[in-house]
């Protein structure tokens, strides 16, 4: 599994020797960031090659409690799809 710190570093590689650890990490938090905005103030944010961030609501529904076996009622919420776009599906 890969994690943020990682992502630093090949952003950093991809930007030449010259490049900072500090200033990658701000690179991947500023993308990190336009994503959140963007997706939150348009619904939905399409990187051609990339993928779709769209907001999707999630319906109320019955759940069951994992430990008691208890049914629990879970609240209507809105949650964050991600669709690979095709260029994406085909390096899988």
């Amino acid at each position: 599994m890969s994690s943020k710190l990682q992502l630093v570093e090949a952003v950093q590689k991809t930007l030449g020797k010259d490049t900072s650890k500090a200033y990658a990490e701000k690179v991947v938090a500023a993308v990190i960031d336009g994503v959140k905005s963007n997706v939150k103030k348009s619904k939905s944010l399409q990187l051609i090659g990339f993928g779709t961030f769209k907001v999707v609501n999630r319906k109320a529904r019955t759940g069951i409690n994992p430990k008691t076996g208890e049914k629990i009622k879970i609240k209507a919420s809105k949650s964050v799809r991600f669709t690979p776009g095709k260029a994406f599906k085909e390096i899988l």
